[in-house]
This record gives structure tokens, sequence and C-alpha cells, in this order.
């Protein structure tokens, strides 16, 4: 075994309409509860409000749809 992790993960940045802590708070069960996902964060001082999602295997539709089912605006940003 070298102990390298044989996932490759994928960094995924989403724009989104999350202002506000309480916004954070509201989609922070639903992101906690995606298996794929391994770390996830909001930049709310950046003017496109970002969400950073490092996972493994998620679509980055799956993930606008999940928000947008709940009244939050995502798009995935190329980089």
């Amino acid at each position: 075994m070298n102990g390298k992790n044989s996932k490759t993960m994928d960094v995924l940045i989403f724009k989104t309409d999350v202002t506000s802590k309480k916004k954070v708070s509201k989609v922070s069960t639903l992101l906690t509860a995606l298996p794929a996902i391994q770390q996830w964060n909001f930049d709310l001082e950046d003017c496109d409000n970002i969400l950073r999602i490092v996972a493994n295997g998620l679509s980055p539709r799956y993930v606008e749809s999940v928000l947008q089912s709940v009244g939050i605006g995502c798009e995935e940003l190329a980089y």
C-alpha cells in the first residue's frame, strides 16, 4: 500500500444567492447529508457568494437541483 488515496476528488465551484449565515444553515443539512461531499464552504464576502465543494463523483447539476429545490439559486462556475 502506497498510502495515497485512490479516489480523485473534484472541486466544484458555484455562484449562489446565499447572502447570510441563516441561509448557510438552511443548506448545511442538505450538503452534510450527501456522502460524496468531503468538504464544503461558502465565501459570503465574494460578490458571487461562492459555494466550494470538494467531492467524489458528484454531479454539479445534482448540487444545483438540490439547492434550487429549497429555493436557493445556484449555478456552476467554470474555472
